[in-house]
């Protein structure tokens, strides 16, 4: 039995992510949905790992939008419902999210969204999804710890069947990663079948959308009330004396209290939870009992902005400070040692120790810098490096996409002129190839092609491209922690399903040119490049072997051997192609000699195949 499934009253330390799992069993959750992406991953594997014993449905669905929408026919159908993904997750979902505020649902449906401040797991860029709340007329909460987690999930389920409406979780990557102690309550069994609420398609039509439009803003006058008593929000040291008053929200609550700790100040603190809509009556009573007021939040300026509106109706005179006074920075997550120098400046106190100094000397430290890498036997290292190969002294420009195969950005591949959404490196290459005379390459991955894929091929063939799109076929969507896909045959609860072959699907979109190779080949992979970039019309290249670490664990849970490689000295005639060519961290020079990491190596055999002296040799481990 999985421990977020413990019994009632035991304490649990958990992710955040796994406690947001908690606190849907604990509000009668029947269904759950999503397409994995980090930082909220976890809640999917958890779920995953849990559904069947606890009697719910769970999926991995094609992307964003299908999960939304699947969680959102649940509650539609009287089942309560959660869905939830990463902030760019939600901009493929909102196609489907902005107009159920208008339709509303019959069960509580919970939209949880995780936003990645400094970027550790997102290649795109930061954004704070806290406007979209604002944009879909949705109310949101915002959790800061473990246990906070489970008790906003509760108070989240509440408030949708209280108006009718899907509620926004949002969590940033802290929250979803932090471990914390978790109380128990009873888990409890809801409905897990319904039946479909036919009425809210009549609000479809442009006269009643407009009526509902008008009912929306009733709910949100409603959800003010809500947020105005609600426990999500409250105040620290209320009474105590300061002209100074400090208003946070998220997880920068805990940075703050803290930074608050450590300098030995007492301050009041007016802790947001329910962000949206605001308590506007709570936060015109706080800010009227000071001449200052500090606004601790990561990323955007919407509390800062919304209490400098609140500001200048009741409390012209106010100072509100924050990232609008350079006290804190536009960009990135925040973190204690941010909020104790923004203190210090504010209060005039003085740390133990000069942080400034501190950092100054941290930075003198030597620590070796290096790319990121592939893993050790990856086939898309394979891929990339038959690529390269493949288009030396070509003009060619190389789409990318979101993945593992994000790696390829770097040397000495440079595989990844751009990288914009799922599936957008086919649309850009198709524009290349249509503004320009360059030849075109989109790399995607196995998931990535069911995801947002499809479309761009559909677009290239219909509109007679001649692009090669380079599949990555791994066999599992690896990135976000190996969960499986449509082409794995294995649903998110461990059932066999349909295995549907990339192959046939791209052949029954048109593409004439479909091949399936070995990356481990290289010969292959070199030569079938170079040939289906001279075609005339869209090629399809998909790359299929394993992902080397699913394959490292089925050897060693079997007892299989590996067979590894060694470079024979005698031969060696340090070209070097093996260490700087393909980049393999299980190849290294050890004093003035290249060798391979056995503990390392995988066997892929990929450097003996590209040794020029062919001095790298298989050896059977004992």
């Amino acid at each position: 039995m999985h421990y977020v499934l413990g019994k009632e009253k035991s304490k649990v330390l958990l992710l955040g992510n796994e406690a947001i799992v908690r606190g849907a069993l604990e509000s009668g959750v029947g269904l759950a949905s999503t397409y994995p992406g980090t930082p909220s991953s976890e809640i999917g594997s958890t779920f995953a790992k849990v559904a069947k014993d606890a009697g719910i449905y769970f999926e991995y669905s094609t992307n964003e939008k299908v999960a939304f929408e699947v969680s959102a026919a649940a509650a539609l159908s009287g089942v309560r419902s959660m869905t939830f993904f990463k902030h760019y997750g939600l901009n493929v979902a909102s196609d489907s999210v902005l107009p159920m505020a208008y339709l509303g649902v019959k069960a509580g449906m919970v939209i949880v969204v995780t936003d990645d401040p400094s970027c550790h797991s997102s290649v795109q860029g930061e954004e704070d999804t806290r406007y979209f709340a604002r944009l879909a007329h949705l109310p949101m909460l915002e959790p800061t710890d473990a246990q906070d987690c489970v008790n906003v999930v509760k108070e989240a389920y509440k408030i949708s069947e209280s108006v009718n409406l899907p509620v926004f979780v949002r969590t940033t990557t802290r929250v979803s990663h932090m471990r914390g102690i978790v109380e128990y309550n009873k888990i409890v069994k809801g409905e897990t079948k319904g039946k479909f609420n036919k009425g809210a398609s009549k609000k479809a039509s442009p006269a009643l959308v407009l009526e509902e439009h008008k009912n929306l803003h009733e709910k949100l006058e409603k959800l003010k009330k809500a947020s105005e008593k609600s426990k999500l929000n409250f105040m620290i040291n209320e009474n105590t004396k300061s002209d100074i008053g400090i208003i946070v929200s998220g997880v920068s609550y805990n940075y703050l209290m803290d930074a608050l700790t450590d300098l030995g100040l007492e301050l009041p603190v007016l802790k947001l939870g329910f962000t949206y809509p605001m308590p506007d009556g709570l936060v015109e009573k706080f800010i009227g009992k000071y001449k200052k007021v500090l606004i601790v939040e990561e990323l955007e300026t919407l509390v800062e902005e919304h209490v400098k509106l609140l500001a200048k109706e009741t409390k012209p005179d106010l100072i509100v400070m924050g990232k609008g006074d350079d006290l804190f920075p536009q960009q990135g997550e925040y973190n204690e040692e941010i909020i104790v120098n923004v203190l210090c400046k504010v209060f005039g106190k003085k740390y133990k120790f000069d942080l400034n100094s501190h950092a100054s000397e941290y930075q003198k430290i030597k620590v070796i810098k290096r790319s990121p890498l592939f893993c050790a036997g990856c086939p898309h290292r394979a891929t990339f490096y038959a690529v390269k190969q493949a288009t030396k002294g070509m003009d060619v420009v190389y789409g990318g996409d979101i993945g593992c195969y994000l790696l390829g950005t770097f040397k000495p591949y440079e595989e990844q002129d751009f990288s914009i959404s799922m599936g957008a490196s086919i649309g850009i290459c198709h524009g290349v190839k249509k503004a320009t005379n360059q030849k075109a390459i989109a790399f995607v991955g196995d998931s990535t092609f069911f995801h947002a894929s499809m479309p761009g091929i559909v677009n290239a063939v219909y509109n007679k491209s001649n692009i090669l799109v380079i599949i990555l076929d791994n066999r599992i969507t690896a990135m976000t922690g190996h969960q499986n896909n449509p082409s794995t045959g294995i649903t998110a609860m461990g059932e066999e399903t349909k295995h549907l072959k990339i192959e046939d699907i791209v052949k029954a979109m048109g593409v004439e040119d479909v091949r399936v190779v070995d990356p481990f080949n290289v010969n292959l992979m070199t030569k079938s490049v170079k040939e289906m970039l001279e075609n005339k019309t869209v090629s399809v290249l998909i790359a299929k072997r394993d992902c080397q670490l699913l394959v490292m664990r089925e050897r060693k849970r079997k007892g299989t051997k590996t067979v590894k490689f060694e470079i024979d000295e005698t031969k060696c005639k340090n070209i070097r192609e093996c260490l700087k060519g393909l980049a393999c961290p299980a190849i290294m020079e050890k004093n003035g000699k290249i060798i391979i990491d056995r503990n390392l190596c995988t066997g892929c055999s990929v450097c003996s195949q590209i040794c020029p002296a062919k001095a790298i040799k298989p050896v059977i481990e004992k």
